[in-house]
Order: structure tokens, then sequence, then C-alpha cells
């Protein structure tokens, strides 16, 4: 289902994608207009993005962020993400899925995820993942993410992150704040205000560390940080 796209460029846009009605349902009622949130497009089944995301773009619109299950009786969330990385600038992606579900997790950022969340967190957190990752950040749930990076790590799919030098030892101490703030989960909004520079400048800094690290996204920078004892596993947001 493809909705009417708006030109207010304040609102993020929001594709929702999940094999039960009912869950999309719950979506639909936490991401409301109101709030800053607009529903472009409905579907339940992985196989069924490529297509509603041409619809949307098609009525002169467009997906700031794709809001995905990973368990889907057709097409399932990781492969409708490693099919939409295929795209040329895609939406990027984040994922619900349940507390126990490290594998699954673990697939979707090597499938290329943004950033995944518990089905049963709360609206608010909700709210602030979707928004998270519609801006160009990554949102992994603390409650799991230890484990799932280690899952992530040991998987032999898994490609490196770093280049052949891979030591952080590289950057400067400005660069070493912002690659740790990035590894506790902040966005570039709150790596800002901590750091009290300017979102540009974090984003300058992001761009050398990977550069730098040969990391190639967000995600590959958290786990970075992770595996060089950069941040205590479990630091929340």
């Amino acid at each position: 289902m493809v909705n009417a796209g708006s030109s207010d460029e304040s609102v993020v846009r929001v594709v929702l994608v999940d094999d039960q009605e009912l869950v999309r349902s719950g979506l639909r009622r936490i991401l409301r207009r109101r709030d800053g949130f607009e529903i472009v497009a409905e579907c339940g089944d992985g196989a069924e993005l490529p297509a509603a995301l041409d619809a949307v773009e098609a009525a002169g619109s467009r997906a700031d962020v794709v809001v995905m299950d990973l368990r889907m009786r057709g097409v399932d969330g990781i492969t409708a993400t490693r099919e939409l990385n295929r795209r040329a600038c895609p939406p990027p992606v984040l994922v619900l899925t349940t507390f126990d579900d490290d594998e699954m997790l673990s697939g979707a950022l090597r499938a290329g995820a943004a950033g995944f969340l518990l089905k049963d967190s709360s609206a608010d957190d909700l709210i602030r993942a979707v928004r998270t990752v519609a801006a160009g950040d990554s949102w992994l749930d603390p409650a799991v993410t230890g484990r799932v990076l280690s899952r992530y790590r040991s998987a032999p799919a898994a490609a490196p992150v770093v280049n052949g030098s891979g030591e952080h030892e590289v950057l400067t101490v400005r660069e070493l704040e912002v690659l740790r703030a990035m590894g506790a989960g902040l966005s570039n909004a709150e790596i800002a205000g901590t750091l009290f520079i300017s979102e540009l400048t974090v984003k300058s800094h992001i761009g050398r560390i990977f550069t730098k690290l040969g990391l190639r996204d967000r995600p590959a920078a958290i786990v970075y940080a992770y595996d060089h004892g950069l941040v205590v596993p479990g630091t929340a947001p």
C-alpha cells in the first residue's frame, strides 16, 4: 500500500514492512503525522518493498527510513535489506525483532541495516530510533548489542571492517572521542552536544575515521569500537 507523499521537509517518511497487519497498525498509531511522521507505504512481505519504493518515488515523494520486521513468511528482513542496499541511494533500514534473535540481527547488520530495535521497546524508543536512523545515524538496542556484535564478529560471512594497519592510534584525540561516542550509540547531534562541536564537524570527523580505519559504514565503526575495547559492552545510547 502506497500513500500520497507530502512536501513538508520536516516530516520523516516511513515505509513499514511486516507480514502482520496488527503490528503495522500498532506502528502506525505510534508514528503519527502530528508527531512528525508520515507512513508513505506499507508492505506485508519483503518482496513487495522494491515496488513500493518505486511507487513512492513515482508519486513524487521518497522514503527516509524503512522499518522492517526480520522474520516474515515470504522474503525475510535480511534478504530484503540486502536487496534494498543494491539500489542507488537506498533509504536506511531499522529492523525490529525479539530479544533472543541474535543470529538474525547480526545477519541484518551484515546485510547493511542501520540499526535494530526490540519489538517490546517503548513507543518513545521507537520514535527516537526511527528519527535517528532517518537522520543517517545508527541505533543499536543496548539490551542485546554486546551479544549481537559477538555473533557478528564470529560469523564467517562477516567481511573485514578495517584496513591493513587496523590500529586506532592513527586517529587524532578528537576522532577517537567521536569513535567512542559512536560505539556508545550516540547520534551525530548527541555527539556534537557532548563534545561541544557542530554536527558538520562531527560528520567531518566520522568521514576521516572511516577513511583512516578502512571502515565501510557506521555499524562497522561500532563493531570496531567494541573489538578494540573503546566501549564497554552494554553501554546505552
